[in-house]
């Protein structure tokens, strides 16, 4: 991306994909490839430089847009993204407000979830992919069921061990304090070699 200042000021954003007319000149598309960023700051073009700073991960946080500015003390246009907001970690309920407002559902009340904060959608996904874990066994289950052959013990040493760490997740992710420490809990790290995460692993047969 590139921006066209003039007289200080941004006055167009431009993709680089054609040419463009300036004044009385006109240049091709080629001027965004072949010449050099000095070269495109004399006739007032600049490649914006985006800040990052700011910008978090979208799994945890909203992002504001960017905001586009010329800096006339370091010749360069540069793209700010503001302060992100944290997604909310706990559930919204319909209160006695949204009933006095009319903006409670008829097949809803006070109380009821409104919309639904991360930790119910994460706890939803560890479920979910316990339930996965476990159906690559439900067979035995289901052969004991009609045939009465007994279940190995490294099988249900396995499924047992599946719903005690599925239980140990949601335990941690229903403490977490606030959406970054939710964050913090599915952040992996490697030391020595070892890459994990605070919240660890549902366990899978090997």
């Amino acid at each position: 991306m590139f921006a066209l200042v003039e007289s200080g000021s941004i006055t167009k954003m431009l993709n680089g994909n054609k040419g463009i007319t300036i004044g009385d000149n006109q240049y091709p598309a080629a001027i965004f490839s072949i010449w050099t960023e000095a070269e495109r700051n004399a006739i007032g073009i600049y490649t914006i430089e985006i800040d990052q700073t700011n910008l978090k991960n979208e799994k945890w946080y909203t992002n504001t847009d960017i905001t586009y500015a010329y800096d006339s003390s370091a010749k360069k246009v540069k793209g700010t993204y503001g302060t992100a907001t944290a997604k909310a970690y706990a559930d919204t309920l319909y209160t006695d407000t949204d009933k006095s407002n009319g903006d409670l559902p008829s097949n809803r009340n006070v109380g009821d979830v409104k919309e639904e904060g991360l930790k119910t959608i994460l706890i939803r996904q560890v479920k979910s992919d316990a339930q996965t874990i476990l159906s690559e066994t439900d067979w035995y289950v289901t052969r004991k069921s009609e045939k009465s052959t007994a279940i190995p013990s490294a099988i249900t040493t396995h499924r047992d061990a599946v719903r005690t760490k599925q239980a140990s997740m949601e335990t941690a992710i229903t403490n977490a304090s606030d959406t970054a420490a939710l964050e913090t809990l599915f952040t992996y790290t490697t030391t020595d070699g070892v890459t994990s995460r605070p919240l660890g692993e549902l366990p899978t047969l090997s």
